[in-house]
């Protein structure tokens, strides 16, 4: 008889096994089993007996039951409806009943309610939207204390010049201080992720920078684009120079300015680089300083990005 190969058993977590709940891939749940790190976590956002924590990816509840030992009310957002039973199950009849608000669902596609401390290890491929998110919300939050992927969060510290400096890094670092807290190998979760991670504090700079986020999103997408082209070079495209001529010709139009009939949007671009000694900067190099800079010229020649 030919042989059977056996079947390769799922790796699941001890505490759900019995329950027959196996992890689901696309949600990337990977629940983190080190109770010092979970520990660790909690110690290094500051908590304060008054906070209202917001928890993204609770799974089976072994941050969650942490932070409901030590803030007022605890905010889960948690999508798989199966470990919701799980998590409801571990705090009912306990005191911190009370103290729970689970709300099942996309996060991403939630309006959250009022939190002002998040501690989280996230599902990573939402990594980049959620911070944008978070960082967006209002009221502010004091900080966040979230698990990423190691080379996410190295891109979210990079400074300028570095190989990981990236339109990621320098958003955030407009919005944001964001420090590296430590490391986490992969043994620390069940299932073990197929990369390595890090933990990261994001604290919201408040009052923020006065600069219109989608503007400087606009100009930071073309920017990075060629990251190690000049800018000069970068604003050549020929995709870039019809989006600039389409909001100019709009701004001129709200604001009843004429446009005079030989007008070329690739000269005036280029005036405005020379006029800052742009020309020659390359994204991968500038700092926040440089990019504000830049914006505040193109801006005040009625030139804009969104």
């Amino acid at each position: 008889m030919p042989k059977i190969e056996g079947q390769k058993k799922t790796r699941i977590h001890k505490e759900i096994s019995k329950q027959g709940i196996l992890f689901n891939k696309t949600f990337g749940q990977h629940i983190l089993k080190n109770p010092m790190i979970i520990t660790s976590m909690i110690d290094k956002a500051g908590l304060l007996p008054s906070d209202i924590a917001l928890e993204i990816g609770p799974g089976t509840g072994n941050m969650t039951v942490k932070l409901l030992e030590k803030v007022k009310h605890v905010v889960a957002c948690e999508i798989d409806p199966r470990l919701v039973a799980e998590l409801q199950k571990r705090v009912q009849g306990t005191p911190f009943q009370g103290k729970l608000q689970i709300m099942i669902g996309d996060v991403l596609k939630t309006d959250l309610p009022f939190f002002n401390i998040c501690v989280a290890n996230i599902p990573y491929q939402i990594s980049s939207p959620l911070v944008f998110k978070l960082l967006l919300h209002r009221p502010f939050f004091r900080c966040a204390v979230i698990m990423f992927q190691k080379e996410f969060a190295q891109r979210l510290v990079a400074k300028p010049g570095e190989k990981l400096y990236c339109r990621l890094s320098i958003n955030t670092q407009l919005l944001a201080r964001v420090d590296m807290l430590m490391k986490v190998g992969k043994n620390n979760f069940r299932p073990p992720p197929e990369v390595e991670s890090s933990v990261v504090r994001i604290e919201p700079r408040n009052p923020p920078p006065p600069i219109p986020f989608t503007e400087w999103d606009g100009l930071t997408r073309i920017a990075f684009t060629r990251k190690n082209k000049t800018l000069g070079s970068a604003f050549k495209q020929t995709s870039v120079l019809a989006l600039l001529d389409k909001n100019y010709r709009l701004h001129c139009s709200l604001n009843n300015k004429a446009i005079a009939e030989d007008f070329n949007i690739k000269n005036k671009v280029e005036k405005v680089l020379n006029e800052v000694d742009a020309e020659k900067m390359r994204a991968r190099t500038m700092d926040i300083d440089d990019f504000i800079k830049v914006l505040h010229a193109f801006n005040s020649e009625g030139i804009h990005f969104s």
